[in-house]
């Protein structure tokens, strides 16, 4: 079987790259330079900010691409690519629409170009934030955060699809509203997603979705596998996201995504 010719990798990070226990896993370092010594452009693609994905990846041996904030911020070789910033006006009536779910035991964090901000400052909601964003600051009133808003995150530490999403759909007439975990739910502007991300990212490099990888397992991913001919869905991925990608890989938990990396790169 002749080998595809990919020269781009878009790789979810929670759910699909990272282990069980919310790591990279150590197979990926030596990965890295193997990819680029092929050509192969390695971008994680994930609903985290982009300070808090330069952390976990600070120990690559390469320079790589992020789609972060689920789309709404791209970057390359560390110059922005696109990014997508919601009107204020919006932004603040979605902190006091969050505020008014008293039945909800919910956390908003407002997502900025330069940090992400929060009002609920319990340890609980904190520790859940803190895991997401290296920059994370608490402030007393969300609707006068004075920088860009990429992304509003909402977090329930009921399940989000059946809890807080609902609540929430109505925005969709105007807004991207996705659930992007179990626990979460973002607000965006209308089209923003990873799949139009990577698209704008192929268009840098100039290659199409015949010429690009990608791996997810949540609803947030759905896009982003669109926009790869060669996508693939964790083993444990949602339901609709195994529906709509054309290959499967074995858990996160097994180090799925190196596994199917490793078998391209050995034909």
């Amino acid at each position: 079987m002749t080998s595809p010719d990919i020269r781009l990798i878009a790789v979810d990070m929670d759910g699909t790259l990272l282990d069980a226990d919310g790591r990279i896993p150590e197979g990926l370092w030596r990965l890295l330079p193997r990819l680029r010594d092929r050509g192969i452009v390695f971008a994680p693609a994930s609903g985290r900010q982009l300070a808090t994905l330069r952390r976990q990846f600070a120990d690559a041996p390469v320079e790589l691409d992020y789609i972060a904030e689920n789309g709404a911020y791209v970057v390359r070789d560390g110059a922005e690519v696109s990014s997508d910033a919601v009107d204020p006006a919006f932004a603040a009536s979605v902190v006091r629409r969050i505020r008014g779910l008293d039945h909800l035991d919910v956390g908003l964090v407002v997502c900025g170009k330069r940090s992400a901000y929060i009002e609920r400052a319990d340890a609980a909601f904190f520790a859940e934030a803190d895991k997401y964003y290296a920059e994370l600051a608490v402030v007393d009133d969300l609707t006068s955060v004075d920088d860009e808003i990429l992304k509003l995150a909402v977090y329930d530490f009921a399940l989000a699809e059946d809890s807080v999403a609902p609540e929430l759909f109505d925005l969709r007439e105007t807004h991207q509203v996705v659930v992007s975990g179990q626990h979460w739910v973002d607000i965006m502007n209308p089209g923003v997603n990873k799949g139009r991300a990577l698209s704008r990212l192929q268009e840098t490099l100039g290659v199409g979705p015949e010429h690009t990888m990608a791996f997810g397992d949540y609803l947030n991913d759905l896009e982003l596998l669109q926009q790869a001919r060669y996508s693939y869905a964790m083993a444990e991925a949602h339901p609709e996201i195994a529906a709509v990608a054309r290959y499967s890989a074995p858990s996160h938990t097994e180090a799925g995504v190196l596994t199917v990396i490793e078998e391209f790169l050995a034909r």
